[in-house]
């Protein structure tokens, strides 16, 4: 049998890689700190190995008798995250999960990049995963992180190692502690529905459609090959009319011009300096003007379409956390 290590497996995404391993008949192993909440894996048959990705001796003993290993730990809120941080975890810790890798005689690596590695075209086409990173740095520190992370892995390659990436869109469904993509569902739940929406759009995919792909990635994937991970194109207007109706309410957002959005996020940025809590930064705001959709045709023809609608994830989204006790 198969042993698979998952790096961030107490997370949003890593928790249902492993749940997903074990319905596939592997043995799973979860790296996580002393310190990390576990209710994600509570009911999960599994060994723990307890360590950090930026501790290369515990990723040593974690491998031991590893095939495969999945690598999601990552900082992805980065709004609420030093950039440096940012750079240190998502660059720097998957350089030392590729070291322990190759040192311990790993099969396959499966690096769970993003699609904000990717760059972007002025036209409407959804971009696919030919389009190189292209954006100031500045603008994405997350996006720039995880395409100097990419850069490691193809270093990697070249040294010998069989690595795979996955390039996810916006990921929502049930099981996001964190409040990352699904946090609007909660804010929607308590009655906060936005009354203006910035301009953009961008590409959706479910959690358990994620997981799916990264088994199927292991299994049959490309070395050295990117796969996009999407379900659904949506603008932002459509995302919240669909996020309130699932709960039974209604949004009547206005669509906010780009010029006005751009004077909004340079009016945050200067209110975060002075200390002021918000739940977005400036940036978000500037990338929001965007139409963001990606081309998941390589994914769906080589791992598999995704199966779950963005509906249905809203609405298991929506019970989970109330299940949770955050609504």
């Amino acid at each position: 049998m198969v042993k698979a290590l998952v790096t961030g497996g107490t997370g949003f995404v890593g928790s249902h890689i492993a749940h997903a391993l074990a319905r596939h008949g592997y043995s799973v192993r979860v790296l996580h700190r002393r310190t990390s909440r576990l209710e994600l894996i509570e009911d999960l048959d599994c060994e723990h190995a307890l360590g950090d990705v930026m501790d290369y001796q515990s990723l040593l003993d974690a491998m031991q008798d590893v095939e495969w290993v999945f690598h999601t730990a990552a900082v992805a809120d980065y709004w609420r995250s030093d950039p440096a941080r940012i750079y240190e975890i998502n660059v720097d810790g998957t350089a030392n999960v590729l070291r322990a890798a190759e040192a311990s005689g790993v099969r396959r690596v499966i690096v769970t990049s993003s699609a904000a590695a990717i760059g972007y075209t002025h036209g409407l086409k959804p971009i696919d995963e030919s389009v190189r990173f292209n954006y100031d740095q500045h603008l994405t520190p997350y996006g720039h992180s995880k395409f100097l992370a990419e850069a490691e892995v193809f270093r990697a390659i070249r040294r010998g190692l069989d690595c795979v990436i996955l390039n996810p869109t916006v990921i929502i469904g049930p099981g996001d502690l964190n409040q990352i993509s699904s946090s609007v569902v909660i804010e929607m739940a308590r009655g906060h529905v936005p009354p203006t929406m910035p301009p953009g759009g961008t590409t959706l995919i479910d959690v358990r459609d994620v997981a799916e792909a990264h088994i199927a990635a292991a299994e049959r994937g490309r070395t050295g090959e990117r796969y996009i991970l999407g379900a659904v194109d949506l603008t932002h207007k459509a995302w919240t009319r669909l996020t309130a109706d699932v709960m039974g309410r209604r949004a009547f957002a206005v669509t906010l011009p780009t010029p006005v959005l751009y004077l909004a996020a340079t009016v945050t940025d200067v209110l975060r300096k002075l200390g002021v809590n918000l739940p977005a930064e400036g940036n978000q705001l500037r990338l929001g003007t965007r139409m963001m959709y990606f081309n998941a045709e390589k994914s769906w023809r080589e791992l598999g379409e995704p199966r779950i609608s963005i509906r249905q994830s809203l609405q298991d989204t929506y019970d989970w956390y109330k299940a949770h006790g955050d609504i």
